[in-house]
């Protein structure tokens, strides 16, 4: 297994993270340890959870994937696991977090109740990556990385990281943090795959230059890559089947932006591109993830056990520059499909 330094710090983490989203909805307790077991005994050490998981984020199951998380790694040593998790984004932004009754935001006290709560949940005395799940627009960024950097102080958290941010952000908040002498952001976590590649337009060059490693999620492009998607009819019981029928309009336009005429058109290319390279098309989208300098770990997700086997896969798999070039090739005819 070749481990990875997140940013500057100490973590040394696999490169591919599991990430626990499904578990409490689409995965039960039991499958959900099949899961975590299958992983770790591959030799993952990193995973990544969130106090407002599993998803659909609704307000009676928010915590449950950290409860679940947490009474797993009751049964492996707490150092063989890194333990990454998140506090909610604020809700003046994208999306109003089923928590602490839609009023969150990225200050001290939702801060300080944040990593108290999930402390208690994951049964654990720190956390190693805490994260914040999408920026606070209001509360001014010095506010926000001294609440953070006071955890790290107290001892409970080791490094923090940022998600669904922007070069903007993670330069500005960086920045103060070097000025004032607090901990800085390590990791950024942010959507990126074969189908959505802006994080590569500005992002990638500001986590050259400070020294900040991405934590790509959705490296399937929502499980669109896989292929599973490229029928006549969209499969049930799949993630944006449910989206397409929910009533919220975030989840529907959710689908919409992932599943589309680009989306699909390019997926089938990936999938001949896969089957040339006697790959499966999961393989290669998670590879193709993994590959890039400023990546430290990929998180990918399952609702089975069963589904990590083309994911883990990618820890055996480099990709060629022929191969490499067919998909940038890809990407120059249908541009941006995610929008």
């Amino acid at each position: 297994m070749e481990y990875r330094y997140v940013g500057s710090s100490g973590l040394r983490v696999s490169p591919i993270c599991m990430g626990t989203m499904s578990f409490g909805t689409w995965s039960d307790k039991s499958e959900s340890f099949r899961i975590l077991d299958t992983a770790f005994d591959r030799g993952i050490n990193f995973f990544d959870t969130a106090e407002i998981y599993p998803v659909p984020p609704t307000a009676e199951l928010a915590g449950l994937s950290e409860e679940i998380f947490g009474q797993w790694i009751k049964t492996k040593s707490r150092d063989a696991v890194l333990v990454a998790t998140k506090v909610a984004g604020a809700a003046s932004g994208w999306f109003v977090p089923p928590t602490r009754h839609g009023y969150t935001a990225i200050d001290r006290h939702h801060v300080q109740t944040a990593v108290e709560g999930s402390l208690l949940r994951l049964g654990v005395d720190y956390i190693d990556l805490y994260q914040v799940h999408w920026p606070d627009t209001v509360v001014p960024i010095d506010e926000s990385m001294e609440a953070l950097d006071r955890l790290v102080e107290s001892g409970k958290v080791r490094y923090l990281g940022t998600s669904n941010d922007t070069a903007y952000g993670l330069t500005k908040a960086n920045t103060i943090a070097d000025y004032e002498g607090w901990s800085r952001f390590q990791s950024i976590q942010n959507n990126f795959s074969l189908l959505h590649r802006r994080f590569m337009d500005e992002l990638a060059n500001v986590c050259h230059q400070e020294q900040v490693s991405l934590l790509p999620y959705s490296p399937l492009g929502g499980g669109v890559l896989s292929g599973k998607y490229n029928l006549v009819e969209v499969p049930e019981n799949s993630r944006f089947a449910d989206y397409r029928r929910s009533e919220e309009a975030r989840q529907r336009a959710m689908a919409d932006r992932f599943l589309n005429a680009g989306t699909l058109a390019s997926t089938a290319r990936y999938m001949e591109i896969a089957e040339a390279a006697g790959l499966a098309p999961v393989t290669l989208a998670t590879s193709w993830s993994m590959q890039h300098d400023f990546v430290a770990s990929t998180i990918i997700g399952a609702r089975t056990a069963e589904q990590l086997e083309d994911s883990l896969a990618a820890l055996d798999v480099t990709l060629d520059d022929e191969v490499l070039r067919q998909c940038d090739a890809v990407h120059a005819q249908i541009l941006y499909p995610m929008g």
